[in-house]
């Protein structure tokens, strides 16, 4: 099962402590390469989730950003006294400079930051619940980029059956293309009521033959598509090994048209180059 690049997925989690949730995009990339986003007090997960997403992903631009909403109801408020008290001094300093200074309002010295402090979270036990967390959205991720690169897979295998479809044909029609070539040159010789030699007359239709010989192409060609399938049906990392098929079909496709000389083997080779362009494009979101 080939997997897509493209994805994402959310998960959050509600706790005692407040409420955890985790945003994962995947996006098409020749590499691995994660960008996390993670709140300061998270900072020590950053080698846990990167050491994840290596074990777990091959390639592909990732963006991992973790949010954190403390939860405050029910918790008892406490002062922080020291910090409190510094603060009174500072303005009883301040007020000592003033004729008639205000009086000094304690909801003022409460709403000041850092006076006021709620109890602190358990550091420990919020990073243990977010990778818990994170490893839950992953998993989730990558089921989405399952499902995505199965649908790429089955896109890709219609294709593939059109062109072997191309290729039966294209094989059936190269006897009947030279000798329409062979009737063409015979009647062009009567219209112009000029004597031909049979014997040059073959020489030219072998030489046409070996010109337009496609036979070597259209092998390669039902090669490839094996290849292919093979390829898509092992599932990994295939992406790579794909879009260097693709390549090698293109090749075949080209030379097909450059040996074209009847406007059948020239539609055949346009409708392979147009399928594997299509492929292609589906290859380069395919990890």
């Amino acid at each position: 099962m080939v997997h897509s690049m493209t994805a994402f997925a959310r998960v959050e989690k509600a706790g005692a402590q407040g409420t955890l949730s985790w945003e994962l995009r995947s996006v098409n990339s020749r590499y691995l390469e994660p960008h996390l986003r993670l709140p300061e007090s998270f900072r020590d997960l950053e080698g846990a989730v990167r050491e994840a997403l290596r074990q777990g992903i091959s390639r592909g631009k990732l963006e991992c950003t973790l949010r954190f909403t403390e939860e405050t109801t029910g918790k008892p408020l406490q002062v922080d006294r020291d910090r409190a008290a510094q603060l009174v001094a500072a303005a009883e300093t301040i007020a000592g400079l003033i004729k008639q200074p205000a009086a000094l309002n304690p909801l003022e010295v409460l709403a000041w930051p850092g006076v006021l402090v709620a109890d602190a979270a358990d550091p420990q036990a919020l990073n243990a619940e977010a990778l818990a967390l994170f490893n839950h959205g992953l998993k989730e991720l990558k089921a989405g980029r399952e499902r995505e690169g199965a649908e790429l897979a089955r896109l890709i295998n219609e294709r593939l059956t059109s062109i072997e479809a191309d290729v039966i044909t294209l094989r059936e029609l190269v006897p009947q293309m030279l000798a329409t070539q062979r009737q063409k040159i015979l009647d062009r010789f009567t219209d112009m009521k000029a004597d031909l030699d049979p014997t040059r007359l073959e020489q030219e239709m072998v030489l046409l033959a070996q010109k337009s010989d496609v036979a070597e192409e259209l092998d390669r060609l039902s090669t490839h598509i094996l290849e292919v399938r093979r390829v898509l049906k092992s599932g990994g990392a295939a992406g790579r090994r794909l879009d260097f098929l693709m390549q090698e079909l293109n090749r075949e496709a080209n030379t097909l048209g450059s040996k074209a000389f009847d406007p059948r083997s020239t539609t055949a080779a346009v409708n392979l180059k147009v399928l594997i362009e299509q492929m292609r494009e589906q290859v380069q979101n395919i990890e």
